[in-house]
């Protein structure tokens, strides 16, 4: 029975990449300047950190890619810089910001394998948002988030979800049940509370993102047609997910770095 299913499931998996041509769509459909993934414009929801930012802080955005997130925080904030590995994505991220005419939001060039280049107790908050899956120093790259956080500063980390039932049943045919064949892990919900709590940071939230549906890219594809049809389905998706944090792609998790004498 799994042998009859495993061309079906790898065929749905397989469609995932249709989500890079909806970027394509998006611009050729003059829905965006720039090759843009279509949540980004669309807006059903308040950004999940952006209740935190305030404009006395200074942010740090770790893999920041074209910007999306740096320039909506930029606008509540006193300063904040981008980083990315991906010049192309970083030259998007200026030309956005330069668009928009958002003028204290940095973008630099930065491999977040290496420890970051900042001095202790620089940020008040830090976004790493769907990055920490994508490097090997993740231990690393969490102690340096906590040591350029000022005492009492924030970080949001976003990272994937390894135990929805689309990917059980991915895993169970024998495929690689990841949401990117660019991830090096993927958290249970222990693991993610674990691994921040062994860091030394406190948990203050944690919360669900979206439903992990096996059609995202046919859901991603329709984004770079239609906005309106797509935010229809990003509101299903998410109220899907309502106090299900076990079939959500990943969680969002609000960390708090210990104040002083704490």
């Amino acid at each position: 029975m799994v042998k009859m299913l495993l061309p079906i499931i790898w065929l749905i998996k397989k469609s995932k990449a249709l989500s890079a041509i909806s970027m394509r769509l998006t611009k050729l459909t003059g829905k965006s300047k720039y090759k843009i993934h279509p949540k980004h414009l669309i807006n059903i929801e308040t950004p999940w950190y952006l209740s935190h930012i305030y404009k006395k802080d200074s942010v740090l955005d770790l893999g920041c890619s074209n910007g999306q997130h740096t320039l909506k925080t930029a606008k509540k904030c006193h300063r904040i810089i981008g980083l990315d590995y991906d010049k192309a994505q970083l030259d998007i991220a200026r030309a956005t910001a330069k668009d928009q005419k958002i003028k204290n939001a940095v973008f630099k060039s930065c491999n977040l394998e290496k420890k970051l280049y900042f001095k202790s107790q620089t940020f008040d908050k830090v976004l790493c948002l769907d990055i920490l899956e994508h490097v090997y120093h993740r231990k690393q790259l969490l102690t340096e988030i906590k040591r350029v956080l000022k005492p009492g500063g924030l970080a949001f980390i976003a990272i994937p979800n390894t135990g929805t039932s689309w990917k059980k049943i991915q895993k169970k045919v024998g495929l690689n049940y990841y949401a990117d064949p660019d991830h090096k892990i993927e958290y249970t919900l222990t693991e993610a509370k674990d691994k921040m709590r062994q860091i030394g940071f406190k948990i203050l939230s944690l919360q669900p993102i979206v439903y992990d549906s096996p059609w995202v890219g046919i859901f991603d594809f329709i984004g770079g047609l239609s906005l309106n049809l797509y935010a229809g389905i990003s509101k299903y998706k998410k109220k899907k997910i309502q106090n299900n944090l076990k079939e959500s792609t990943g969680f969002r998790i609000v960390i708090k770095k210990p104040s002083a004498g704490s």
